[in-house]
């Protein structure tokens, strides 16, 4: 954890408290978040859990495939010779794309609370390439008068960089969602032991041998063993044999009466929760229909995506462009591919901003992935619009 938020965190107020190393509460300074099931979660495990290994690959592989490019502000023209966009849309460094260096860093934020790439400039200060950081070996500081900066951890010892040099990405609060949801994240790894375990069992509960006369300690403990040994986990429905008129009389609960299948579910919907993903997105479909899975797939553009895209164009700015450069260029991420449905409705919007004089027939062409053609450039609009050369 960085020094500042330690600090922060033993904090409150004009107060401060002392902590032992037997206060739990001093275990957030070394990263350790005890729950309340006993299990420690973090990014490791957190990631068998299928819902949290879904919504982190979903947000990081979304952010990951969408273009990112280079505007000038006054015509909206793609800057594709500016140094910036080979780096925001082509490829980061030789061995990694664009593509992969967002797909990486977002999901260091997801699973540690930021990712860092660090800037690699030519002697004029040109950026060139940025490598990515292990978010293990980056921590945030600042100065005095709270400018930030990054000491780094290296093979040849400790660097202090820049924060005009480190390209920083931070899950809200600079708080991994797995910090945040670990309680649901470790309830979901206990279900998923206990049912575990119970399968092994033979898929039902332990049952209760009943015997005529009192056993002692030793002779209770071999019985249950030699039990375990012919009648569990594989060799569970085999025939049994008991002797000294024993019984044997199964528990009647199931998975059913103790509602297992519902606390799954609801723990997928507390993942889903954490990470502001619509459950739908994860999988979770029984309250699922064909308009509200539409919907909330509009959602996941507006509430997760959206806040993840303008931290990665702010980061982009202030690492690879000036202040004045920022002033008449932008980054911005295309999104209307989350936003196309079927052909024919694509086809219909693009026929009323046609009609409305919104977009060339270059410019529908272009989000078509077709070539430009010649004379379409003219805004008009195709069906009413005759062209006075074209009159007879």
């Amino acid at each position: 954890m960085p020094f500042h938020k330690i600090k922060n965190a033993l904090r409150f107020g004009t107060e401060q408290k002392a902590l032992s190393l037997t206060d739990p509460d001093a275990l957030g300074m070394f990263g350790v978040f005890p729950t309340a099931t006993g299990v420690t979660v973090g990014p490791t495990n957190a990631m068998r859990v299928p819902a949290v290994a879904c919504a982190v690959g979903l947000i990081s592989e979304t952010i990951g495939a969408l273009p990112v490019k280079l505007y000038d502000r006054a015509g909206k023209a793609a800057l594709t010779e500016h140094p910036a966009y080979r780096l925001v849309h082509d490829e980061a460094n030789e061995w990694t794309s664009a593509a992969e260096l967002r797909r990486d860093l977002t999901l260091d934020a997801l699973l540690h609370g930021a990712g860092h790439a660090q800037v690699i400039r030519l002697s004029d200060g040109t950026p060139y390439e940025l490598h990515r950081m292990d978010p293990t070996k980056v921590q945030r500081d600042q100065e005095a008068d709270g400018e930030p900066f990054y000491r780094v951890h290296t093979d040849a010892g400790h660097a202090r960089l820049s924060y005009r040099d480190v390209l920083r990405v931070e899950a809200i609060g600079g708080v991994s969602p797995i910090t945040l949801g670990r309680e649901a994240i470790a309830l979901a790894l206990s279900f998923e032991a206990h049912i575990g375990g119970l399968f092994a069992n033979g898929g039902r509960p332990s049952g209760v041998i009943r015997a005529q006369k009192i056993l002692d300690v030793d002779a209770k403990k071999k019985l249950a063993a030699s039990w375990f040994n012919t009648h569990g986990g594989t060799r569970s429905g085999g025939t049994a044999v008991l002797d000294e008129g024993m019984d044997y009389l199964p528990l009647s609960t199931t998975l059913a009466d103790a509602q297992f299948a519902e606390n799954r579910l609801e723990q997928i919907r507390e993942i889903a929760r954490v990470f502001r993903v619509p459950p739908t997105m994860l999988f979770e479909l029984s309250r699922g229909t064909w308009s509200n899975t539409e919907e909330m797939a509009r959602q996941f553009l507006q509430i997760t995506l959206k806040p993840w895209l303008v931290a990665w164009s702010w980061s982009y700015a202030r690492c690879l462009l000036t202040p004045d450069e920022r002033k008449a260029v932008y980054l911005e991420a295309l999104t209307d591919d989350l936003l196309t449905t079927d052909t024919a409705a694509r086809a219909t919007a693009y026929g009323q901003y046609r009609s409305m004089g919104a977009l060339t027939a270059n410019e529908v062409r272009a989000g078509l992935n077709l070539p430009p053609m010649e004379g379409g450039n003219t805004l008009e609009n195709p069906y009413t619009t005759t062209s006075k050369d074209k009159v007879a």
